[in-house]
């Protein structure tokens, strides 16, 4: 049995099944190598009207024993149909808030062509700003303006991992693996100056782009002797 981990609880909300591993895979588990409690989930599973829901859970499952995810979770929001279902989507994320009370949560960025991944983001923001401190948007191939403030640069061995998480999703035929590794590869180059690329480190291999809406440092907490009130008077030696 693995050992308990203890650092932060990360969640990531995503609409559909690999838009996780699609948008933050080496994130997700360069988070778990740290000891962060990590858990995806997913508002949908399948389209209306077929029977792939449970094809697509048990690839979310293989892509989470990759990438080191502790929990896959899942709402059954329709496919395609979430401009519809408003209500049920904020209710099963409030019940998967309360699960877990997160310290960080991931998301899609709200303005998105992709009407699912739209409100996925602005439900998830809606409840985020309540119950979780820090909240990222990640962004999708459908993203609209978005302007990352925090890239994330990975490892050859971090999207060797990605690039195996994705491969999980064989019913996902436009995933074309070496597309998405040239994404990964060259996502940094229109944000990011030249000269401050040339300062990446050796081995530095594919990227990941962030906005962080908002995050929440606390001052360090150390042990004082005495009270503060304390620390001006003369003491006689």
């Amino acid at each position: 049995m693995n050992a308990p981990r203890t650092g932060r609880s990360v969640l990531a909300v995503v609409a559909h099944p690999d838009d996780a591993e699609l948008a933050m895979g080496m994130r997700i588990l360069e988070h778990a190598r740290a000891g962060d409690r990590v858990r995806v989930h997913c508002l949908s599973t399948g389209r209306p009207g077929t029977d792939d829901a449970e094809v697509r859970r048990a690839e979310c499952l293989a892509a989470a024993k990759i990438l080191g995810t502790d929990r896959y979770t899942f709402s059954a929001i329709p496919d395609t149909r979430f401009t519809d279902h408003r209500g049920a989507i904020n209710a099963a994320l409030f019940d998967a808030f309360a699960d877990e009370r997160p310290d960080t949560v991931y998301t899609h960025y709200p303005d998105d062509q992709h009407l699912d991944h739209a409100v996925a983001g602005t439900e998830a923001t809606a409840v985020a700003m309540r119950e979780a401190a820090d909240l990222i948007y990640f962004r999708s191939p459908y993203s609209r303006d978005f302007e990352p403030n925090l890239v994330f640069v990975g490892t050859a061995e971090l999207l060797a991992a990605k690039r195996k998480a994705l491969a999980c999703f064989a019913s996902q035929a436009q995933l074309d693996m070496d597309v998405f590794t040239g994404l990964n590869t060259l996502a940094h180059r229109q944000h990011v100056h030249h000269r401050v690329v040339e300062r990446f480190p050796d081995g530095a291999h594919g990227t990941e782009m962030f906005h962080t809406a908002r995050q929440i440092v606390h001052a360090a907490r150390r042990t004082v002797d005495r009270p503060v009130t304390d620390l001006g008077r003369h003491r006689p030696g």
